[in-house]
């Protein structure tokens, strides 16, 4: 029995740099961000992992999918983060590649601009030393926002081409 106990053991010593090298290997890979708007969360994952997760604020008006530019609502769907302003009207800034050839199309059926440059963003500049408080109300044009402490973590961990899912 104790034989049995020492071989089992010295083979998961063994094997365990197997695990622990896959598991740095895979560690702050992220593969998607995935925002729940009615939560007012969104999560960076590494596969089905949740390695980060933040509270959001949204556009004044979140309910409901982006429609046109003014309608101060986030966009709903799935995009890709495709490229970053380290110097935007807010503190950093990654893009959503919001609006795509469906959202174009909608709105032109309704005779209005769709809107763009829907972005991640910390807070408005000059604004930053609020942190946290900003985050209990919906204050943007239909961006996502947080934190920016957070939008440093954010900008980081997240490669420009990264998919984004936007949940209701």
């Amino acid at each position: 029995m104790i034989r049995h106990l020492i071989i089992s053991s010295a083979f998961l010593v063994a094997l365990f740099p197997l695990f622990a090298a896959k598991a740095q290997a895979n560690e702050g890979k992220v593969d998607l961000v995935r925002v729940e708007k009615a939560e007012r969360r969104m999560q960076l994952l590494s596969g089905d992992v949740v390695i980060k997760q933040y509270t959001i604020a949204l556009g004044a008006r979140p309910e409901g999918h982006k429609r046109w530019e003014g309608d101060e609502r986030t966009p709903e769907g799935r995009y890709v983060l495709d490229w970053r302003n380290p110097k935007s009207m807010a503190y950093k800034s990654i893009h959503i590649s919001y609006p795509n050839a469906r959202d174009t199309a909608a709105a032109k059926s309704m005779g209005v601009s769709p809107g763009g440059l829907i972005m991640i963003h910390g807070a408005a500049n000059g604004y930053g030393w609020w942190g946290w408080m900003l985050q209990l109300i919906d204050w943007t044009d239909g961006c996502i926002a947080v934190t920016n402490r957070e939008m440093d973590e954010i900008w980081a961990l997240v490669q420009d081409g990264t998919p984004i899912e936007i949940n209701p």
